[in-house]
């Protein structure tokens, strides 16, 4: 029997019950087991908002006879709303629409229940580029808490709002927002028989995606560098046998760093950027191994008859957490990568699969069994609390932002494929954007 079918017959539940998550994304035999759905639209849908979110109000900018066609104020009036710490305000009830510190007639934003006011002003400057001035306001106290003058280009218009929207979120919540980010993604276009593959790295929002990579066979499990400048992915197309590559983003020059006998997959960067952890099936079982870069070794880290896959390591690096069915069921495990000391970390549930861990080490996300469905949950830590964040009925592929407030993620409902942010404060759904193809297995990239 081959080791993919191995695999399959291994995590695969009885074909009575739902499809469960792709039980690590670099097993092919699961990948190809799955039904394949014609999807007529995918689109990327936000499950945010909290129950106590900060009520804020971005005032539309005003723009001097500047001929702007990019939205500045709704970007980060969007952006706000989707890390679920932020309920902006609808702009229809703004009694007025100050640009500036000295307009604002404070009490009646406290009329309108703002805690924050954001006001601004977008006029023209030299070589048809823009002069852009924000201020973030302290409606009760009366204050600037927070301002900044760009010089920008047209085309730098949607990265200026991100900026802006990182600087406020940074002022108020103490940490940078990641919305100037990038998310990367496995896209797939055309009909089962002429399958073709894209990975697309897109905003943080899902818009300007541009495809770096087009093959037609399967590429799966992209991850970011801790730089944001190279992805490390699976691709297939050698044939049957998996490898990894590392590419870069901005040159699309790329290496195969690993092509072992039996199968590469589930790359994971360390956070040091000179390690890859990986899952190696060349000692006849899919464990965790980490490959040294610079010398293209592996070392084997884990060592069970189960399946081990799927690893993330901790922000310190000192930790991997990794899928495995070596208890009989989907587990998130953690491993010291100096000992090599196993703990299993999820025990609520008989499915906990692909994890994500967030950049303070607090939050892991996850995808668990609710009710024969499938959500994306989150554990504290610290507190060994978990809390369900979705509604399935088949969410995976769980990714953090930068900031820890929010999680990117795949989801299939009603013959459409979405790929969706959800916040870990609450749940609150919105569209934010749409694609025509099928998208998989999201990386929500470093700041």
């Amino acid at each position: 029997m081959s080791s993919i079918h191995t695999l399959r017959d291994l995590l695969r539940r009885p074909a009575t019950r739902q499809r469960r998550p792709l039980a690590g994304l670099l097993l092919l035999g699961l990948l190809l087991a799955a039904p394949i759905v014609s999807h007529a639209q995918v689109r990327i849908e936000i499950t945010g908002g909290a129950e106590a979110a900060l009520p804020i109000a971005v005032v539309p900018f005003a723009t001097d006879g500047a001929r702007v066609n990019v939205d500045v104020d709704q970007i980060i009036r969007d952006n706000l709303y989707r890390s679920g710490l932020f309920d902006p305000l609808d702009p229809a009830n703004f009694i007025s629409t100050p640009s500036q510190f000295d307009d604002v007639r404070f009490r009646n934003w406290r009329a309108l229940g703002a805690d924050t006011l954001v006001v601004g002003r977008i006029r023209p400057g030299t070589n048809g580029n823009f002069q852009v001035r924000y201020e973030l306001l302290d409606v009760y106290a009366g204050e600037r808490l927070a301002g900044q003058r760009f010089n920008v280009t047209p085309a730098g218009l949607r990265n200026l709002a991100h900026t802006i929207s990182d600087q406020i979120f940074e002022a108020l919540i103490g940490r940078p927002g990641g919305f100037n980010s990038r998310i990367a993604y496995v896209e797939e276009r055309g009909p089962v028989d002429d399958r073709q593959y894209h990975l697309v790295v897109a905003e943080a929002d899902g818009h300007r995606p541009q495809r770096i990579l087009q093959s037609a066979e399967p590429l799966m499990s992209p991850d970011w560098s801790p730089d944001g400048e190279r992805l490390a992915y699976v691709s297939f197309e050698s044939g049957r046998s998996s490898q990894i590559f590392v590419q870069e983003v901005a040159t699309s020059e790329r290496q195969i760093v690993a092509s072992f006998a039996g199968i590469n997959g589930a790359p994971a960067w360390s956070p040091d950027g000179e390690q890859l952890a990986i899952t190696l099936s060349r000692g006849g079982n899919p464990d965790i191994y980490l490959l040294d870069l610079a010398s293209g070794e592996p070392r084997q880290l884990t060592r069970h008859f189960g399946i081990d896959t799927e690893p993330t390591w901790s922000p310190d690096g000192q930790t991997i957490y990794f899928t495995s069915n070596r208890g009989g069921s989907p587990q998130i495990y953690s491993v010291d990568v100096a000992s090599g000391d196993v703990e299993r970390v999820t025990f609520q549930g008989n499915y906990n699969a692909s994890p994500s861990i967030s950049g303070d080490g607090r939050f892991l996300a996850f995808a668990h069994e609710v009710d024969g469905g499938f959500r994306i949950a989150v554990q504290d830590l610290e507190e060994e609390f978990m809390r369900v964040l979705t509604e399935g009925p088949l969410d995976e592929s769980p990714s953090f932002s930068a900031s820890g407030s929010m999680i990117a993620y795949t989801r299939s409902a009603n013959g459409t494929t979405e790929l969706a942010t959800v916040s870990v404060f609450g749940r609150v759904q919105g569209e934010l954007t749409e694609f025509n193809h099928t998208v998989r297995e999201p990386d929500w990239g470093p700041l």
